[in-house]
C-alpha cells in the first residue's frame, strides 16, 4: 500500500501546516506581525511576520502545541487560532491551563502517551507525545513535548529541545522517516548573561542525523526571532561539512512542499 500524500507549508518560526491523509495539522501557531516584543520571564523580539495570515489557514483538525509559555511558540494571534481549531494536543500542564479558554478542546499528553484523532472521511491519526528538554538539565524545568504522527512511516516533531538521551529513545522506539527539528540554538539573556542554547544547534542536528540514518530532516524554528543564534547558513554549512546535505528538506515560506 502506498503512503498517503504529505505536504508541509512553512509559515514561520515553529509554525508549519501539515497536510496528510486528508487531515490538516498546525504546529506551534505564531501569527503576530514583525516587530512584536514579549516579556515573559525574558524578552523576545519577533523579527519576521507570518508567511500566511491566520485567516488563510482554512480548517485545522488539530494544533500540535509543544508548550504554551513562550511567545515564539504561541503568540497573541496564535492563541486565537487555538480557539478555532477542532482540537489542541499539548502537554498535561498546557491542557490544564488552556482548557477553560478552549472549551475542553485541549488534550494533554505525558511523554509516550498517545491519543487518536479523527479527521475527514473517518480517517484516524494516532499522535504520541515524545520527551523534550528545553535547555540544559539544570534549568530545563518547563514542560515541553514533541510529537510522533503515526502515519507515513512516522513523522517526528521535536518541539523545543536540546539533543539529549530522550531523543535517542525516540529514535530507538519510533524510527521516524521524517523529522521536523526545532533548531536555531536559541539563547536568551538572564541576569545580564546569555544562556546556553535552549534549542538544538546545527552540530547537534548533525549528530541526530547520524544517530537516525533512516530519517530525513526538515529544519524549522531557526529564524524570525532575535534570540536565534544560528540560521539557515550555519545549518547548511554544518550538514555540508558532514556530507549529509542530502538529508535536509527545506520548506518554502508560504508554499506547500510535497514530501515523498
Amino acid at each position: 500500500m502506498s503512503e498517503p500524500s504529505l505536504s508541509m507549508t512553512y509559515i514561520g518560526g515553529p509554525t508549519v501546516l501539515i497536510e496528510i491523509a486528508g487531515m490538516r495539522l498546525l504546529t506551534d501557531p505564531t501569527f503576530d506581525d514583525a516587530g512584536s516584543t514579549y516579556e515573559r520571564g525574558s524578552t523576545l523580539h519577533k523579527l519576521t511576520g507570518p508567511a500566511l495570515p491566520a485567516s488563510a489557514l482554512g480548517r485545522i483538525d488539530a494544533v500540535l502545541l509543544s508548550h504554551h509559555q513562550h511567545a515564539d511558540n504561541l503568540d497573541t494571534a496564535g492563541e486565537a487560532v487555538l480557539k478555532k481549531a477542532a482540537r489542541v494536543v499539548t502537554t498535561v500542564e498546557g491542557a490544564a491551563e488552556l482548557g477553560a479558554a478552549l472549551g475542553g478542546k485541549a488534550f494533554g499528553l505525558a511523554p509516550w502517551q498517545g491519543a487518536e484523532i479523527e479527521g475527514p472521511h473517518s480517517r484516524t491519526l494516532r499522535i504520541t507525545a515524545t520527551p523534550a528538554r528545553h535547555g540544559p538539565a539544570e534549568r530545563a524545568s518547563l514542560a515541553v513535548t514533541g510529537f510522533l504522527l503515526d502515519i507515513s512511516d512516522g513523522i517526528y516533531i521535536s518541539g523545543d529541545t536540546v539533543l539529549y538521551e530522550g531523543m535517542q529513545e525516540v529514535i530507538e522506539r519510533l524510527h521516524p522517516r521524517i523529522t521536523m527539528l526545532h533548531l536555531g540554538a536559541a539563547r536568551v539573556e538572564v541576569d545580564g548573561q546569555l544562556t546556553a542554547p535552549l534549542t538544538m544547534t546545527a552540530e547537534e542536528a548533525v549528530t541526530f542525523a547520524r544517530m537516525a540514518p533512516q530519517t530525513r530532516i526538515v529544519p524549522i524554528h531557526y529564524e524570525g526571532w532575535a534570540h536565534f543564534t544560528e540560521g539557515r547558513e550555519v545549518i547548511e554549512q554544518s550538514f555540508a561539512a558532514a556530507g549529509l546535505s542530502d538529508r535536509l528538506i527545506w520548506l518554502k515560506a508560504g508554499e506547500p512542499v510535497a514530501i515523498d
